[in-house]
């Protein structure tokens, strides 16, 4: 058999399961770190239950996945995780799944784990959102899930320090409210709205405009061009300003 009558024939095997997310379908993707609590408690032992040093590799690895490629309008970063929201228009490799979901994970793995000196390994999953709501929602979830997190981890970790172990101090969290854990917090001397955002939000990342002095190359004159810079935002708002943000974003109306 012809090499091309064999690659047309085993070809097939690979791309007849491709599926493509249709036009005008917003894309976000979610990567999470895989056994990463092994990996932060364990084997490189960060500081419990937030380190900066982990936050600002997670923060560097969603700011090379802003880069790599693809036209990513805002990236968001809690605990071991990361999503990313597409331009409506990002059309690269026709829009397939696993072409996104195998190069993120590949991108996030290699740059996490060149930046930690070891290995880390990110999966990837993509989501399809039919409106723009629909993202709005979407990054709600995941930031009033790293509200819920902040406060059971605060917690968590401050029983395990009163030498509770981690049946004890779990036991001991359920079924609190929480106002019940915010208490069990000041009783301790720690007011939860007092720690830092990022710990209770998650961070942000978006592109800011801004204009500079410039030499037109075709004139030789001085010139103001436009240029757009990565910000990282560890001061997000919660709640409905989190939606006016987010809609901003999408060119809607929170």
């Amino acid at each position: 058999m012809k090499f091309d009558d064999l690659d047309l024939k085993m070809r097939i095997y690979e791309t007849a399961p491709d599926r493509c997310v249709v036009p005008n379908m917003y894309m976000v993707a979610r990567l999470d770190g895989r056994n990463f609590t092994r990996l932060t408690k364990e084997t490189y032992a960060f500081e419990a239950p937030f380190d900066e040093k982990f936050r600002d590799l997670m923060i560097d690895t969603l700011k090379h996945l802003m880069n790599c490629g693809f036209k990513v309008i805002y990236g968001y970063t809690e605990s071991d995780e990361i999503s990313l929201l597409f331009d409506l228009n990002e059309n690269t490799f026709g829009r397939k799944h696993r072409k996104y979901n195998s190069i993120l994970a590949g991108e996030a793995s290699a740059k996490f784990s060149s930046l930690l000196g070891g290995m880390g390994v990110f999966d990837c999953r993509i989501s399809e959102l039919p409106t723009a709501q629909l993202v709005v929602d979407y990054f709600r979830w995941r930031n009033e899930d790293a509200y819920r997190n902040a406060l059971n981890a605060h917690c968590y970790w401050r029983l395990r320090q009163e030498q509770l172990n981690s049946s004890q101090a779990t036991r001991q969290l359920e079924n609190m409210s929480v106002a019940q854990k915010n208490e069990l917090l000041f009783q301790r001397g720690i007011n939860f709205n007092d720690l830092p955002n990022w710990q209770k939000r998650g961070i942000g990342a978006y592109w800011k405009r801004y204009s500079k002095e410039g030499l037109n190359p075709v004139s030789g004159q001085n010139a103001r061009v436009e240029r757009s810079t990565l910000y990282i935002d560890l001061d997000l708002p919660m709640r409905e300003n989190y939606s006016q943000m987010l809609s901003s974003f999408l060119g809607v109306k929170g």
